[in-house]
């Protein structure tokens, strides 16, 4: 496995990163316990989840029970604030505020079942809270020694922009990631978002790095998505030009001697800005093969060629 810092914050973080999503959901404790062990055996150290992973914060219960005795061996992440959960009803106020952030907190740390947490990153904008009390909540959680470094997720060019230069005026804790949509299938996160991140010393964490499972290798024309998995649950992401160029990457692996999955995790950890390519999985098979992917370094003509199949414009 490599190891890399997450943006410049000097957080040495693994290539290729374990997500959480499926625990408390597709996989209860001795499946998620499996996953786990087969991520730390191979050198996977981030491992990112979020208080709704899993429903009412039940993939941080059962990754804080797996990860009992070894807790020091993960850097630890997880978000809060998402727009499609609602923990702790309205009492607790916007999730971008102080008072939501307090309680969010203290109850992730209870679930994890650690006294900190490494990269505590806010899920979504929030609209309404402003940015400076936000940053400010955070700011006293690093201080107090609760959180280690601080990330967003979802947030625009502008928003990060933002948030930096109101970090600066106020001497706040400043934002270390970028978590955002990104894969070697849909590469708008090229055009402004990783730029900008670039530019302002922020590391960024891909999430569906898969493409929902397209970028695989185990889906192609003709072929319906295998029953309870995600693209099963998506039959509209699939279209004709996306299967178009999956299918002439897959022809480009093949007469390069690499899966699909190499070229998808190595390929896109090989792009400017991308720390840590963040891949889910439901066994340890797939642990290991998402491992195994993240050691390909293309050379840069073999990027050349990507980009021509792959555009970042197309």
């Amino acid at each position: 496995m490599r190891y890399r810092s997450l943006g410049k914050s000097g957080l040495m973080v693994s290539v290729v990163g374990l997500g959480c999503n499926n625990f408390g959901r597709r996989l209860d404790v001795a499946q998620t316990s499996k996953v786990v062990d087969a991520a730390i055996d191979v050198g996977i150290t981030l491992l990112d989840t979020a208080e709704s992973y899993g429903g009412a914060g039940r993939s941080e219960e059962i990754l804080g029970e797996v990860l009992a005795g070894r807790r020091d061996q993960v850097v630890l992440a997880t978000k809060f604030g998402s727009h499609g959960s609602d923990l702790y009803g309205p009492a607790a106020g916007a999730k971008g505020g102080r008072s939501y952030i307090r309680r969010a907190v203290e109850h992730s740390l209870r679930r994890l079942r650690t006294d900190y947490i490494d990269l505590y990153q806010i899920h979504n904008p929030d609209p309404v809270t402003p940015i400076e009390e936000t940053l400010a909540a955070l700011s006293e959680l690093v201080r107090a020694g609760l959180v280690r470094y601080i990330g967003h997720s979802n947030f625009s060019p502008v928003m990060m922009t933002e948030a930096a230069a109101v970090g600066r005026d106020l001497t706040a804790v400043p934002f270390i990631s970028a978590q955002n949509h990104w894969s070697l299938l849909e590469r708008h996160a090229e055009l402004e978002i990783v730029p900008t991140a670039v530019k302002l010393g922020l590391g960024v964490l891909p999430y569906f790095p898969l493409a929902n499972g397209l970028l695989t290798g185990k889906v192609r024309r003709g072929a319906p998505p295998a029953a309870g998995t995600r693209l099963a649950e998506r039959s509209g992401y699939i279209t004709e030009e996306k299967l178009d160029k999956v299918e002439a990457l897959a022809d480009w692996s093949q007469h390069h001697g690499r899966s699909m999955l190499e070229v998808a995790i190595g390929g896109l950890a090989a792009l400017p800005g991308c720390s840590c390519v963040i891949a889910g999985a439901t066994s340890a098979e797939q642990v290991r093969a998402n491992a195994a992917a993240g050691a390909f370094v293309p050379t840069n003509d073999e990027l050349a060629e990507i980009d021509k199949i792959m555009p970042v414009f197309g």
